[in-house]
């Protein structure tokens, strides 16, 4: 999960350097086909919401092969007569026998899936599932391109990177609190009545009537991490209309914010102790000696940045909190390691420019200094509908200490999450709970032992209470397990994609 604005970034999405959040930039041509929906369609339309499920998609060519539409949705489904939304979708069509639509989304909240579909779907999906399926990216309400959630421009998320607050006293704490109150301001005052939509339950239906606008009578659907949330919560609505599920790298829906965040901590204070063991291995490492010292070490660097700021080469000083960020996107696939231990061995030469790129890429600024997307503002304003947070500052500072001890080199940079939503102008809607999906197909759930972002034991736990979970393992490090872990993975998601078969439950890759 994010913490507050200006405070430690840690973003449940599908980590892949290739995917940039940037918009579907639809060209202008003409309309070269249609979706109607299928056939009884409309009599299944929940009361009140038949002209939203019965609507034609207008598919345009867009980014070469591609083809990109547009949805209407009701902003407040307990009011469907009143404003609408419009939802952003772009396809992949399969060749061949194409089985239907495969509906994806790559986390977040606020990853864009039309980045997905456009940029990573031809290197992370087996060449089976492209020709089986007509692969369908959507932005999710609030997201990217979708009625998005409008907060800072960029010469304002610019300046906000540049600031930094000393929680550890009352009076840098007061000054957080007042600048979070003055960013909800702004987002309330920038994106309107729809902040109060952004909700992941509304987002699960929404996903119903793509279904049914797509001509498919079952949904199927592949996401990964927060992408697992829209899944699980589907499911436990449309259970019938599940088709062929997969969730990997799963959020656990039973747990608070609170806990969720304490989770990820220890997961990331794991994989830093994994990724140090490797780097010593390697014999071109930055830190020396045994894994305690280079822990140490590590600790040190990060308490002097946070004590003396470093500043890039472009001149724009790298707080600690952006410092941070930059430092755990690597951590996201083990994959990267390498660049982690060229990026900190520059820092050790005085040279952050490598730590500022990644921090730019979890941030979603381009090299011109733009920011594509709006992953901040989207994640800050679903996560504060979806969690209800104790911003009570004793509560707080508990919290960190436990943050702290659990997790000594990371933990304290994701303390004060609450903050960020103390003053939101939408109050959650959400509360945590265990979902079943009783009734659905069955539901596969993939866990990575090694997962940072999303822990091993969430993915258990999902699988676990849904009534129809299959878990499958894989034994490895990294966010997430398909298009970037093995072949055994690989074979369980699509043959259970494209042929309908159930992995064992238990299976182990």
């Amino acid at each position: 999960m994010r913490a507050p604005r200006r405070h430690l970034s840690v973003m449940s999405l599908l980590a892949s350097m290739a995917l940039l959040l940037s918009g579907c930039s639809v060209t202008t041509t003409p309309v070269s086909e249609s979706t109607a929906t299928a056939p009884g369609t409309a009599a299944k339309a929940p009361k009140g919401l038949e002209k939203f499920y019965t609507q034609n998609l207008e598919w345009n060519s867009c980014d070469g092969s591609l083809k990109c539409a547009e949805l209407s949705v009701p902003m407040d489904y307990a009011n469907p007569a009143g404003e609408t939304l419009s939802l952003k979708l772009n396809k992949r069509p399969g060749s061949g026998t194409v089985q239907g639509s495969l509906l994806v989304n790559p986390g977040g909240p606020g990853a864009s899936g039309l980045d997905l579909v456009r940029d990573s779907v031809p290197q992370m999906f087996g060449r089976s599932l492209q020709d089986g399926f007509d692969i369908v990216g959507f932005d999710p309400r609030g997201v990217a391109s979708s009625s998005p959630v409008k907060c800072e421009d960029a010469a304002e998320q610019d300046a906000g990177r540049q600031v930094q607050f000393d929680t550890s006293t009352d009076a840098g704490l007061a000054s957080m609190r007042a600048s979070s109150a003055d960013y909800a301001a702004l987002c309330a005052e920038r994106t309107g009545a729809a902040l109060g939509f952004v909700d992941t339950v509304s987002a699960a239906r929404d996903m119903d009537v793509m279904r049914a606008v797509l001509g498919d009578e079952k949904l199927n659907f592949l996401g990964f991490s927060y992408g697992t949330s829209l899944g699980a919560h589907y499911a436990e609505m449309f259970p019938k209309n599940v088709g062929r599920l997969v969730l990997d790298g799963a959020l656990d829906p039973a747990l608070s914010n609170e806990e969720i965040t304490l989770g990820q901590a220890v997961g990331f204070e794991n994989e830093i102790r994994a990724y140090l063991q490797d780097c010593l291995a390697s014999g071109d490492c930055p830190f020396t000696g045994s894994l305690d010292d280079a822990l140490t070490q590590l600790r040190a660097l990060l308490d002097s940045v946070e004590a003396n700021p470093m500043v890039a080469s472009d001149g724009r000083s790298v707080p600690i909190i952006d410092f941070v960020n930059g430092f755990i996107i690597p951590l996201y696939d083990n994959a990267s390691w390498p660049t982690l231990t060229q990026a900190l061995s520059s820092v050790m030469d005085g040279d952050v420019d490598t730590i500022e790129y990644f921090a730019d890429l979890s941030a979603g600024r381009t090299s011109e200094g733009t920011y594509s997307g709006n992953g901040a503002a989207s994640f800050t304003a679903i996560n504060c509908l979806d969690y209800p947070m104790n911003a009570d500052v004793a509560t707080m500072r508990a919290d960190a200490a436990t943050l702290t001890k659990a997790a000594p080199t990371i933990g304290k940079y994701l303390a004060f999450g609450a903050v960020g939503c103390q003053d939101w102008e939408f109050k959650a809607t959400g509360k945590p709970g265990e979902l079943t999906a009783k009734g659905a197909a069955p539901i596969v759930v993939i866990g990575t032992t090694g997962d940072p972002a999303t822990p091993y034991a969430w993915s258990q736990s999902l699988a676990k209470s849904l009534d129809s979970g299959s878990l499958v393992t894989y034994q490895g490090h990294g966010h997430t397990a398909y298009g970037r872990s093995n072949g055994c993975v690989s074979d369980a998601v699509e043959s259970y994609l494209l042929e309908g078969k159930v992995p064992t439950d238990g299976l182990t890759c």
